[in-house]
């Protein structure tokens, strides 16, 4: 069944001009450590999560590897704007200051002396650049198939749930092919609070009508894994971008560096194991 969504270009070089990226694995010391009551350890257990409902899922950076190309479509656009002095960004301030924020939020960080309306339009034509980039250069993460058979094959309900713009999510769901996968796509835009609060995904939980208690939650960024735990669920963390330790820090149960991570499906197994006895 089709997922239901609760509810002018700016010119630049042609998309495929910009290099792949490779992001520095400093680990951001602006991130302290999360007071989550989720086990903080790369090897914990899923265990707990059976008999398993429904899995939710993040999408920039989660469902596909768009990182790099919403930093190329910042650092072009402020660089343009003489943000910095003129000072192209580098991977550091965009794991620190960028990833996985709303746009709001990012009116208020990086363009604080601006009107609203004016920083809001700059961010409305930083995503029209990020759809020109990714329209040629998205890349889903490593195993996203595999993943997505094995929830079918266990009739698991499932959601997105992003910050990201409607325009954005409808086009990576798309390019995807997942637009028959998801039930339900929950939009930050259209829920009271974005990540890292944990309305988003309370709104998911109560769309699907499952338990936190036996729902798990796939999230890249810090605000994302934040809200997960504040909505009462755990998150398996994806090191697409960001490093291992700042994801296991924000709360992450366990982080995987792809679908194809043995250890993700280690504990896949348990959970099919658990389900198939009760």
């Amino acid at each position: 069944m089709p997922a239901t969504l609760t509810t002018c270009f700016h010119l630049f070089p042609n998309p495929t001009s910009y290099p792949k990226p490779t992001f520095s694995t400093t680990i951001p010391s602006a991130f302290s450590a999360s007071s989550s009551s989720y086990p903080i350890n790369s090897n914990a257990s899923l265990s707990f999560i059976a008999p398993i409902e429904a899995i939710l899922f993040d999408i920039d950076g989660t469902l596909c590897d768009s990182d790099p190309l919403h930093y190329y479509a910042f650092r072009d656009m402020l660089q343009e704007v003489g943000f910095n002095d003129g000072s192209p960004i580098d991977e550091e301030f965009f794991i620190n200051n960028i990833s996985g924020k709303h746009n709001e939020e990012l009116c208020n960080v990086l363009l604080r002396d601006w009107e609203f309306k004016k920083a809001m339009k700059f961010m409305v034509d930083k995503e029209a650049l990020f759809r020109r980039i990714a329209a040629e250069q998205l890349q889903p993460i490593s195993g996203l198939d595999k993943l997505c058979k094995w929830v079918e094959d266990l009739g698991l309900k499932r959601a997105a749930v992003t910050n990201a713009p409607r325009s954005n999510a409808e086009l990576l769901i798309s390019m995807l092919k997942l637009e028959d996968f998801f039930e339900v796509i929950v939009l930050a835009e259209e829920c009271a609070r974005p990540k890292a609060f944990p309305d988003p995904y309370l709104k998911g939980l109560n769309a699907l009508k499952v338990s936190p208690n036996h729902t798990f939650v796939f999230e890249d960024s810090v605000s994302g894994i934040k809200a997960a735990n504040g909505a009462g669920m755990a998150a398996v963390g994806m090191a697409t971008r960001n490093p291992e330790q700042m994801l296991l820090d924000a709360g992450a149960t366990l982080v995987i560096k792809d679908y194809n991570d043995p250890k993700l499906w280690e504990n896949l197994e348990v959970l099919v194991k658990q389900k198939s006895t009760i």
